[in-house]
């Protein structure tokens, strides 16, 4: 209160507000307020990496549900247009190519998913699969475990050599995959020509295995990934308010594991592609593969934040795309793969806002009450004094020319 407002500026010795019991009221208010505003200057700070409401309370699995529903619907719709289109394609042995695509469509989104729930995407999926996919071709006439070891040896140890940068440096997982992307693309394009498929190994025999083990993966572990307790254990690496912070051993495991086991994913999936392909696999970057994964984990209700994911979604939209690929495929449409990952990138960012809008815990009294006093302060109550209804009564002004603000000039 400032000493100069003439609503209690005494003039004369007298006292020039009408009310002093409105007076006190004033003073009282602004004491509780001002020892409202010092309590919450004085309350800690919070700095963990997820507020509590968040880690501690149960996701909403209502969005993912009704999402799911509509992915189904829409798996349905395109198989029903390609039945239309060739019937066979449905039918043995066609079926068990078509299994096949979607079991290693699969591999990757289980790899892209698992590294979005860990707070450690993996963007070196893509290069990794095709990466995989050459060497399978190149040595598949010595067997097949001959081939698929040290392919699997080499990813677990790149994925592993990444996951160290990452806890130690303490630095972003994207920056750090992208780099070991363009190492891995190095390693492909040194190939002057496309790379005929040697060996005869045959994954058809095996399709219903094959895509059952990734129903299987996808469904139990996005239903063990809902559970509290596994999903702030897995999620420790996410990002904070402040990234210098280090978040200890115990983020670091969850971080490796995910690494390392997206790397053996994409490596699986790049074996099955180049086991079935009608042709020789040409080099090239597979980033195309990378936002396919992505894309998909994405679509299937996986925040791009990391923190939310359904049930059923990874396995319904990767039916899904691999039926349309199919279709697209019978009908010639020619459609690229970089246009069709690019497409279900951006579907599914428009799904992560979706999920991390209506897919939060429900808090009662986490929104703003209508009474709420909108900078922080004590709501209203008709207990509080209302000093707004009692407006101060100006003084009376004097006649004399030099009596301003500042009290008669002397």
């Amino acid at each position: 209160m400032a000493y100069d407002d003439t609503a209690y500026r005494r003039t004369g010795g007298e006292q020039t507000d009408p009310d002093p019991a409105a007076y006190r009221r004033r003073v009282q208010y602004d004491d509780t307020t001002a020892s409202t505003l010092d309590q919450s200057l004085r309350a800690p700070v919070t700095t963990g990496a997820i507020p509590a409401v968040e880690e501690d309370g149960r996701d909403r699995l209502g969005i993912h549900l009704g999402w799911e529903v509509m992915l189904l619907v829409v798996a349905g719709v395109i198989g029903f247009l390609l039945w239309r289109e060739d019937s066979a394609a449905l039918q043995r042995p066609a079926l068990d190519a078509l299994l096949v695509t979607g079991a290693a469509i699969g591999a990757l989104t289980l790899a892209a998913g698992l590294t979005l729930r860990a707070g450690v995407p993996n963007l070196a999926i893509g290069p990794i699969a095709l990466a995989s996919a050459l060497q399978f071709a190149e040595n598949g006439d010595d067997g097949v475990l001959q081939a698929l070891v040290p392919a699997l040896i080499i990813a677990a140890a790149g994925g592993l050599a990444v996951a160290l940068v990452v806890v130690v440096l303490h630095v972003p997982s994207w920056a750090v995959t992208l780099a070991g992307s363009l190492g891995v693309i190095t390693y492909v394009q040194l190939r002057t020509g496309p790379v005929a498929v040697q060996g005869d190994w045959d994954p058809t025999s095996l399709a219903f295995v094959l895509f059952g083990a990734f129903a299987v993966l996808a469904v139990v572990g996005a239903a063990i990934g809902a559970l509290g307790p596994v999903r702030r254990f897995v999620g420790r690496m996410r990002p904070v308010s402040d990234p210098a912070r280090r978040r200890g051993a115990a983020a670091a495991v969850p971080a490796v594991l995910a690494l390392v086991l997206s790397s053996l994913f994409a490596t699986g999936a790049g074996v099955l592609i180049a086991a079935q392909s009608p042709g020789p696999i040409p080099p090239a970057t597979g980033l195309e593969w990378t936002g396919v994964g992505f894309g998909l984990a994405l679509l299937a209700g996986t925040s791009a934040y990391g923190r939310r994911g359904g049930i059923f979604g990874t396995l319904f939209a990767v039916t899904a795309l691999t039926l349309f690929l199919r279709y697209e495929e019978l009908r010639d449409l020619d459609i690229a793969l970089f246009a069709i990952a690019a497409s279900v990138c951006t579907a599914g960012l428009v799904v992560t806002r979706f999920v991390e809008s209506y897919g939060a815990p429900y808090t009662p009294g986490s929104g703003e009450e209508w009474n709420a006093a909108p900078s922080g302060g004590p709501a209203w109550s008709p207990t509080l004094p209302e000093t707004w209804s009692t407006p101060a009564t100006p003084a009376p002004r004097s006649e004399r020319w030099d009596d301003g603000p500042w009290g008669t000039a002397r």
